[in-house]
């Protein structure tokens, strides 16, 4: 694509430099309801965050989030990975896009999401912030062949994710070998079939931990675990704490007795 002329660049500078409130421009990403918009200052703070991260993290307004981090609404394994991402992009001073995220719907069930985040600098170039957007995988112009297959197994999990799943169920819903599925959903994906579907279970769990008082030996058979003790298991793994405490921490109503195996 041709650059910008100089001229045209200078006549959009001072256009932006009257506009009394450039942010306001960001209002909206409100109105796009699938799409995760969020900039960061460059100690990993929230700027701003757009009314479908504020809905993930539980808040109503604005000032509910700015200037907290991802450790104030994420578990610590969850929060860990999102920094060391943003990390990647400030110390490399380079766009990082078409990043693969599990993002959660409105019932817990992650949901496949491509990433893009870009360094924002400051007069003397040093990176002060970041800005990032997330978008459905299935929307997004990844340039892979295939991943439409894929998709109908990804699918395949979200909704039966409370029955017994084997790979083998994932393979036939895409028509390959469970061999060739293995490799072409960590290919794509960077996870492995198997990994999707524990992290779509403990995502559905945690939804449920935050939002009802339901027991976590109920909530382990509503998500297609053997028992309390496998979710205890899978659930750590994948958060870095046990059910019990997540609960204790973002469930606002009521601490529930149970005891993790």
């Amino acid at each position: 694509m041709p650059e910008l002329t100089a001229e045209t660049e200078r006549w959009r500078s001072k256009l932006f430099d009257r506009i009394q409130n450039p942010m306001s421009c960001l209002d909206l990403f409100d109105f796009l309801p699938l799409v995760y918009m969020y900039a960061k200052a460059a100690d990993g703070r929230y700027l701003r965050a757009n009314r479908v991260v504020r809905r993930v993290m539980g808040v109503q307004c604005e000032s509910q989030i700015v200037g907290k981090t991802d450790f104030d609404f994420f578990p610590p394994a969850i929060a860990t990975q999102y920094v060391e991402e943003d990390r990647r992009v400030i110390a490399s001073r380079q766009p990082l896009t078409d990043q693969i995220w599990l993002v959660p719907n409105s019932q817990g069930i992650p949901q496949i999401y491509s990433c893009n985040k870009i360094p924002l600098l400051d007069q003397k170039g040093q990176v002060v912030a970041l800005a990032g957007v997330k978008r459905p995988y299935a929307d997004s112009d990844v340039p892979n062949a295939g991943h439409s297959r894929l998709l109908k197994a990804v699918q395949f999990v979200t909704t039966n994710y409370g029955q017994e799943i084997v790979v083998a169920d994932l393979a036939e819903q895409a028509h390959l070998s469970a061999s060739q599925l293995h490799r072409e959903f960590s290919r794509l994906f960077g996870i492995t079939p198997n990994q999707y579907i524990r992290e779509v279970r403990v995502g559905v769990a945690r939804h449920l931990l935050e939002s009802t008082q339901q027991s976590i030996s109920a909530i382990a058979l509503a998500t297609g675990f053997y028992d309390q003790s496998h979710l205890t298991r899978q659930f750590k793994a994948s958060t870095g704490i046990t059910p019990t405490q997540y609960r204790r921490t973002y469930n606002p109503f009521e601490h529930v007795p149970d005891l993790d195996d």
